[in-house]
């Protein structure tokens, strides 16, 4: 890639993302996707060794919508906060308006009067589409290094 303003624009998509998310605004996490999107939580083990379980996939905008819906309204648990750190993008490939990506993460989880804790490390693997709206994902895997995880996973990595 030998456009910074696409560069910049990529480093933008991965920090508004992680903003969104850290904030609880689920209708802007949406949109961060295409309308035909993929979005997986996988752990590394099955990654590798190309199985397709994940602990959650969702393969439509509309899954997305329902995911967000879930969250907010029916979804019951004890609240807790996330923070995002996202390390730089690293640009595999770029053909056209679609460009291939990754970049490692780490999220860390405040309950309410506890301490905060590591709660999922990993590496996203992206496909983003430049569109007319601006960059989109058109796939977003976070493939999560440790086989376990503490109880489940409520909100987008």
């Amino acid at each position: 890639m030998n456009d910074f303003q696409t560069y910049f624009d990529l480093m933008r998509l991965y920090a508004d993302y992680a903003a969104a998310v850290d904030a609880g605004d689920w209708e802007k996490w949406i949109e961060f996707f295409t309308e035909e999107c993929e979005y997986k939580v996988q752990p590394r083990e099955n990654y590798e060794r190309g199985f397709p379980l994940a602990t959650l996939a969702l393969i439509s905008k509309r899954m997305l919508k329902d995911r967000a819906y879930g969250i907010k309204e029916t979804l019951f648990h004890d609240p807790y906060y996330q923070r995002h750190v996202v390390g730089v993008p690293l640009v595999r490939s770029q053909e056209g308006d679609a460009i291939v990506s990754e970049a490692n993460y780490a999220v860390f989880r405040t309950k309410l009067s506890q301490e905060s804790t590591v709660f999922n490390v990993g590496r996203y693997l992206d496909r983003v589409r430049i569109t007319p709206e601006g960059m989109k994902f058109e796939s977003r895997i976070c493939i999560y290094d440790s086989e376990m995880i503490p109880n489940s996973i409520i909100y987008p990595i």
